[in-house]
């Protein structure tokens, strides 16, 4: 049975190294760098425009990040060993081209060169979004992006109840809420946002009181007032993405309008009985909801 050595040894003669100035001029070349350190290390500092893939995960997670076996590969972890056993890893599983850099991140601090420290979860808030960490499409970066997020619910009736709830749950910081109704005991049976201590409230401040005990540190920016021609440009402007979630055709069309001339990402939902339909309008990548619906139908087969 061959020792460590023996083992590091190998790789070493089989893993081509690269020193950290080599390193940076392929890296500027857009040669893809792969840190193989654990996270509490990424976290401490990293080289910029890496990839994360810890050691660990290395074998299960590779082919994911980079699936072109033929593709330029520099690793790199805290002093040299981890990334030569990783590299030597990824050519026994079919990668052509892969490198090291010797010395690791120890070096390329040591000597001067860039690198960052990211922006992270807090220990509540990883514990709290685990499951979304754990989809490598979202992560811990992705979970940031929706911590930063400003979403407009257009509407917090049978629409934009549960899209209020589930955008809270999920992590949006932002919630901007227009409707100008009231909750009434007739709402209750789908308006799941609204209770019966909030019969009689305001929709924005029965929704507000509901994500403040789903998640206190979301922020809702309540706008008690229906979506006007005079309103509607000063609040989509304000947020990232719009959620439609109206009864009326006029002010869909209106919607979208704007959504297309701002570049805002339209959600777009609507539900009849047992019936529903959601889509969603990105501006310059597809058409958009005028372009599916050129003409509202007939108010008779439109109910309200």
């Amino acid at each position: 049975m061959p020792t460590f050595d023996e083992i590091f040894k190998q790789a070493k003669h089989r893993v081509p190294e690269v020193d950290v100035d080599e390193a940076q001029t392929l890296i500027q070349e857009g040669v893809r760098a792969v840190d193989v350190r654990e996270k509490i290390e990424w976290d401490e500092g990293h080289i910029p425009g890496a990839s994360h893939v810890p050691r660990g995960y290395l074998e299960l997670r590779i082919e994911g990040a980079i699936p072109d076996k033929s593709e330029r590969i520099l690793l790199y972890c805290a002093g040299g060993t981890r990334s030569v056993l990783a590299a030597r890893t990824l050519q026994e599983m079919g990668y052509e081209n892969v490198l090291s850099i010797s010395g690791g991140f120890t070096a390329w601090k040591d000597a001067g060169k860039q690198f960052i420290v990211p922006r992270t979860l807090t220990s509540e808030q990883m514990h709290r979004y685990s499951r979304h960490v754990l989809i490598p499409e979202v992560g811990e970066e992705g979970q940031l992006k929706l911590l930063d997020s400003r979403v407009l619910l257009v509407g917090a009736g049978g629409l934009g109840s549960p899209a209020a709830l589930y955008l809270a749950a999920a992590g949006v910081g932002t919630i901007g809420i227009v409707d100008s109704d009231v909750v009434e005991e007739s709402n209750l049976q789908r308006q799941v946002l609204h209770s019966t201590e909030t019969v009689g409230m305001s929709k924005v401040e029965s929704a507000r009181r509901a994500i403040a005990a789903l998640k206190p540190e979301v922020s809702v920016e309540g706008h008690e007032t229906r979506l006007t021609a005079g309103n509607a440009r000063d609040l989509i402007s304000a947020y990232d993405i719009v959620v439609d979630g109206t009864d009326n055709f006029a002010t869909r069309y209106m919607v979208n309008e704007l959504c297309v001339e701002l570049g805002k990402p339209n959600v777009s939902a609507s539900i009849l009985s047992f019936d529903g339909q959601i889509t969603t309008f990105l501006p310059g990548e597809g058409p958009c909801y005028k372009c599916v619906y050129p003409e509202p139908p007939p108010a008779s087969l439109a109910p309200t």
